[in-house]
């Protein structure tokens, strides 16, 4: 009975304590599907605390199941190339849970990026269920497009309006 009880107090005081950002050396790496027009993948994230309200970091997706994509004459090719379905970015965010004060579970973190095809930012939301995992959600929006062209089927892949769901982890 003892044991039991110490493992309840444990779990409670873990519960107690989680923690969305805790500033300078929080560590949050998150998983997720990636959601836009014509295509859907997985995507993950690994952001560095550098202040009380500021992290760097880096993100990735790459983008599963596109069976054809159109050229700008309108030839169809059976499948993405990789190029076109992968996107790596640096990006930065501004982490305001401690600021907008709603619960220090919850974290709110507008952000900007530059990827391998654009510039743009972010607006991010995550919640702490314990204080090593939560879940998370994001809207990328690139504001600048490498490319000033038309741009064919594949290209908009990754140039256009994003949604991350998944799960957030301290490390």
């Amino acid at each position: 009975m003892k044991i039991a009880v110490t493992i309840l107090t444990l779990l409670f005081v873990q519960l107690t304590f989680a923690q969305a950002y805790s500033g300078k050396g929080d560590v949050k790496f998150q998983v997720g599907a990636n959601f836009q027009n014509n295509g859907t993948g997985i995507m993950g994230s690994l952001d560095f605390g550098v202040g009380e309200n500021i992290s760097l970091g880096v993100a990735s997706a790459y983008l599963l199941g596109i069976n054809k994509v159109r050229d700008l004459d309108g030839n169809e090719t059976p499948v993405a190339e990789f190029k076109d379905r992968f996107d790596f970015r640096a990006r930065f965010n501004a982490n305001l849970g401690n600021v907008i004060n709603v619960d220090e579970k919850f974290d709110v973190y507008p952000g900007l990026y530059v990827s391998l095809k654009n510039f743009g930012g972010h607006l991010g939301a995550r919640y702490f269920f314990t204080s090593g995992f939560g879940v998370f959600t994001e809207l990328s929006v690139p504001f600048a497009k490498y490319n000033t062209d038309t741009l064919s089927s594949a290209e908009k892949l990754h140039n256009q309006v994003s949604v991350n769901v998944g799960a957030s982890f301290n490390i």
